[in-house]
């Protein structure tokens, strides 16, 4: 019985599309064209430049992010690893995660360990609660970090598995649109995790629970 009902579902579904994609004149020219015609052709009616300033893209973003309970920590590039250092002091955690191709200057000297992720098995990934890394693009509209994952960004069970991420961004780096940010990812074969605040869920009795799904903590450092 489950399964007819779904089938059921099925082909209402597939029904309704294909009569719909029969009443559309420009169907056919869409099947006639190149595919790179087709994809010039697609309608696309939602925003994709930016309607705001430059401040106001910011001040947007920032908002966004103490919305969802993010940590923000406004800085210059020599003073990344003081920040990082406070925001580890803060969480009250020594042991720090980062991708190959995170900077060493970057990096706290004192009463931190560093740990390299050189292709670390599961486990010695698991121990650190703090990882950091810097990011792709940043979406004002969303309030959504977009990391590429490679030796620079780190693997996406590293950025997942601690505790805390701390990411660091540029100013320039933050967009009003989701279409302007796609425009920013190049490395179109790699995986990419997109952030809104803290991992959190309202899902088990309309509570809300933290690091059910990533990163409890998130700390955004701003160059």
């Amino acid at each position: 019985m489950e399964w007819a009902m779904s089938d059921d579902a099925r082909f209402t579904v597939l029904d309704t599309i294909r009569r719909q994609l029969a009443a559309d004149p420009d169907v056919e020219t869409l099947i006639d064209d190149s595919p790179e015609e087709a994809y010039a052709r697609i309608p696309r009616t939602y925003q994709r430049t930016s309607k705001l300033n430059r401040e106001e893209t910011l001040e947007l973003f920032y908002d966004r992010l103490r919305d969802y309970d993010s940590e923000l920590v406004f800085t210059d590039e020599a003073g990344i690893a003081n920040a990082v250092a406070h925001a580890m002091r803060e969480a009250n955690e020594t042991l720090l995660l980062v991708p190959a191709g995170v900077p060493e200057e970057w990096l706290p000297q004192n009463d931190v360990e560093v740990r390299r992720d050189f292709d670390l098995p599961l486990q010695p990934l698991e121990e650190p609660r703090v990882v950091l890394t810097p990011c792709t693009v940043a979406i004002a509209m969303s309030g959504t970090i977009i990391l590429e994952h490679g030796e620079e960004q780190g693997r996406r069970a590293a950025t997942l598995l601690p505790d805390h991420h701390i990411c660091v961004l540029w100013r320039d780096q933050v967009v009003e649109t989701i279409a302007e940010a796609l425009q920013r990812i190049t490395h179109r074969t790699s995986p990419i995790t997109t952030i809104a605040g803290p991992s959190a869920t309202s899902d088990i009795e309309m509570t809300r629970i933290r690091g059910v799904h990533g990163p409890r903590r998130l700390t955004a450092i701003i160059l």
